[in-house]
């Protein structure tokens, strides 16, 4: 088994520079291309459940799923719980085999965020799980509004949760289509100057891949959460199969098609947070 906690992928990223995709699952079709991808690449992945995906998949089947490509993978990979708004729904993912979770106290007030952080983290930690946390608020492309991270509050957070990994808002934005996402690299670095625990990007999707490359090689952000830009690779995948054949009516004959347009988008994004070239 190569099942792996956040804190195994992240802390020879952060010492090496250079960062980890954090690739959003949808079903098994996605998740199996992004363990092949991640093979091909000989590097770690991070599966992700996120809130879209526990709502139409139960929490137990999905930590089955990821164990079970787990197992049969090479490299390292990570079962994550994407936006965890509860301590309840992250005792569930722990329960079920999840190897990392993500608690976002993001819309509270700091102190609280903090407490919960902290005792969730402290939960994840007696399990052998590693925790990631959100300061400051990353906003919906056409949604609510972010609100940035300051360095100062980055810094206490980061010291008083004891987190593995925190998540920052520094003009990344979810549910981006277009690349295009302007980020605030001096206030990654002042957040940087100030903290030791490695830095994650929401909203990956958004960001031109030239930054993403950059941010990987030269701050301390490790992480970028990587999900529309796969949903549209997906879609477009989609679309072509069932226009190709217009008698084709098997689902898994179907879906299986997305798989290898999946793969290679996922190989593009890995290779990118991976090579300096």
């Amino acid at each position: 088994m190569t099942l792996a906690t956040l804190s195994d992928v992240l802390q020879p990223a952060y010492k090496e520079g250079y960062a980890v995709a954090g690739l959003v699952v949808l079903g098994w079709e996605d998740a199996r291309a992004f363990v092949a991808a991640a093979e091909q690449e000989k590097a770690a992945v991070i599966l992700q459940a996120g809130p879209g995906c526990r709502a139409h998949t139960p929490l137990p089947i999905l930590g089955t799923m990821f164990r079970t490509l787990a197992e049969q993978a090479s490299i390292p990979v990570v079962a994550h719980l994407d936006h965890g708004y509860t301590i309840d729904e992250c005792r569930e993912a722990i329960d079920n085999g999840f190897t990392s979770v993500m608690f976002d106290g993001s819309r509270n007030p700091l102190a609280q965020n903090i407490t919960e952080t902290k005792a969730i983290a402290e939960l994840a930690h007696k399990a052998g799980v590693s925790c990631e946390g959100e300061i400051g608020f990353v906003g919906y492309d056409n949604g609510e509004a972010s609100a940035s991270t300051s360095a100062t509050d980055a810094k206490c957070f980061a010291e008083e949760t004891n987190i593995d990994a925190m998540a920052i808002s520094v003009g990344n934005v979810h549910l981006q289509q277009e690349k295009s996402a302007g980020i605030d690299l001096n206030a990654v670095r002042e957040i940087d100057a100030c903290t030791d625990v490695p830095l994650v990007i929401h909203g990956g999707s958004g960001v031109p891949t030239e930054t993403r490359r950059f941010l990987a090689h030269n701050t301390a952000i490790c992480k970028f959460n990587i999900g529309t830009e796969l949903r549209m690779t997906f879609g477009q995948s989609l679309r072509s199969a069932l226009a190709t054949d217009e008698k084709l009516f098997d689902r898994i004959s179907i879906l299986k098609q997305t798989e290898e347009p999946l793969t290679q988008t996922a190989r593009n994004i890995i290779r990118n947070l991976l090579s300096i070239y």
